[in-house]
């Protein structure tokens, strides 16, 4: 072995002489081995005898990691001071590329909106997504890693570069469940920075309660962001949009994100039909990107909103592994260039079936220019009671525009449509190929060249 051992190496080898060694020895070989689970700042920590911060720092071991109440935030503290003690905790983080722990309380975190996450600081707490919420034992609120955002006159966070937040719950507790009229009109939760190009961020295991606007990543085009991540958020926005991206290179990606109304059944029941009516009549998008390169999308869901996915006429990639349930629009298609504004859509499931008429229910529209390649991909339609349904869409599809643009659909099933065709083609310089899919009448549908409708 080179006659050398690092410290962890050395420690086991002395630890490990003998079979026959005292209680106290034992001890210390088992403190050895937690502490590997645990992480070497741990061991360090306990064999100096100090705080792990400082120990931490004696070793040299990167990445130093502090809890938000080491800096003053309390559950007790008021919203504003809670605010200026995070402020102060992420001002600390960034200079050193540190994680900030959001401790889990039983009461939550009230917090002032217009917090900053500059670059290098991450905020990690310990929740995965809870989709139905978390529970108090005694009171009908979340439990855990939450920040309770008490007002409406800023972004509660803005992010820059190389930054993270993860395993933390969002919660406006004055948002209403049941009236439309009183729905709060909050500024985005997260938002990207307009000041400052954001390049390399994650956001990880989310879940927002109440929010109208859950994370905002439309930059401005002088500020571009990039190698975007978000996977495992949760959350239902009362706008009805909970990712959108505008300026976003070098690859984007949605992964494994869940909208639905039921997000707060565990501590305060679901919304109301009419505020669920109220959210599809808002005509957005539950996901909506535009000015991105390849981007990639993957295991997404939405229910009881007017739009399923938006893929921007500046925008090609892939999207695939979807369920998109009770909208108006399943996935909307644009396309500004004959170059590279292609779509590839695949494995998912739409049921578009809300709206005021159902002439302008369509689970998918393509206009514009570029190429849009469809396969195994179903929409059917049918009733649900959580909101106002039709029953039914007018077609499978809406090609629409005046430039040329193609169309490929392979292996699709195609249920619940009132039109005479699956295809509704108003674009006399659409190219659409059908190829082994199904229509409402269970019968095989081929076509080498979709005439335009009537």
């Amino acid at each position: 072995m080179g006659g050398q051992c690092g410290l962890l190496g050395c420690l086991a080898v002395v630890c490990g002489k003998g079979r026959d060694q005292d209680l106290e020895t034992m001890r210390t070989r088992r403190l050895i081995q937690r502490a590997i689970v645990g992480g070497v700042w741990l061991l360090g920590a306990t064999l100096a005898g100090v705080h792990p911060i400082v120990a931490g720092e004696m070793l040299g071991i990167g990445g130093l990691y502090r809890s938000i109440r080491d800096f003053g935030v309390s559950s007790t503290n008021d919203a504003t001071s809670n605010k200026v003690a995070l402020q102060a905790a992420i001002d600390w983080a960034s200079a050193r590329g540190a994680a900030l722990f959001v401790d889990p309380t039983d009461e939550p975190y009230s917090v002032a909106s217009g917090l900053v996450l500059k670059m290098n600081a991450s905020l990690v707490g310990v929740q995965g997504p809870v989709g139905r919420g978390t529970r108090h034992a005694t009171k009908p609120q979340p439990v855990g890693s939450v920040f309770r955002i008490e007002d409406d006159a800023h972004p509660f966070i803005v992010v820059e570069g190389a930054t993270q937040i993860r395993g933390v719950q969002f919660w406006y507790a004055q948002q209403t469940l049941s009236d439309p009229a009183k729905i709060i009109k909050y500024p985005p939760t997260i938002q990207v920075s307009r000041t400052k190009a954001a390049q390399g961020v994650t956001l990880s295991s989310l879940t927002f309660y109440g929010e109208y606007i859950a994370m905002d990543f439309n930059s401005a085009p002088s500020q571009p962001c990039e190698q975007v991540l978000f996977e495992h958020c949760y959350g239902y926005p009362l706008s009805g949009e909970f990712i959108r991206i505008d300026y976003c290179y070098d690859i984007p990606r949605i992964l494994h994100c869940h909208v639905n109304p039921a997000n707060l059944r565990y501590f305060r029941g679901g919304y109301s039909r009419s505020v669920i009516d109220a959210v599809v009549a808002g005509k957005t998008f539950s996901y909506a990107i535009n000015h991105t390169d390849n981007a990639v999308l993957m295991d997404l869901f939405t229910f009881g909103v007017y739009g399923g996915v938006s893929l921007g006429a500046a925008s090609y990639g892939q999207l695939s592994n979807f369920n998109l349930d009770c909208v108006t629009v399943g996935i909307h298609k644009r396309g500004d260039s004959a170059f590279n504004r292609n779509w590839q859509i695949a494995q998912g499931s739409i049921i578009a079936n809300v709206g005021a008429r159902v002439e302008d229910v369509h689970p998918l529209i393509v206009e514009g220019q570029g190429h849009t390649a469809l396969a195994n991909v179903e929409a059917f339609s049918g009733g649900n009671p959580a909101l106002s349904t039709l029953g039914k869409s007018w077609d499978f599809a809406l090609v629409h525009g005046d430039k040329k643009l193609t169309m490929s659909l392979v292996g699709c099933r195609m249920r619940n449509y009132a039109s005479a065709m699956p295809i509704t083609r108003t674009n006399p310089q659409a190219v659409i190929q059908v190829v082994s899919c199904v229509d409402k009448d269970e019968n095989l549908y081929n076509s080498s060249d979709v005439k335009p409708s009537p």
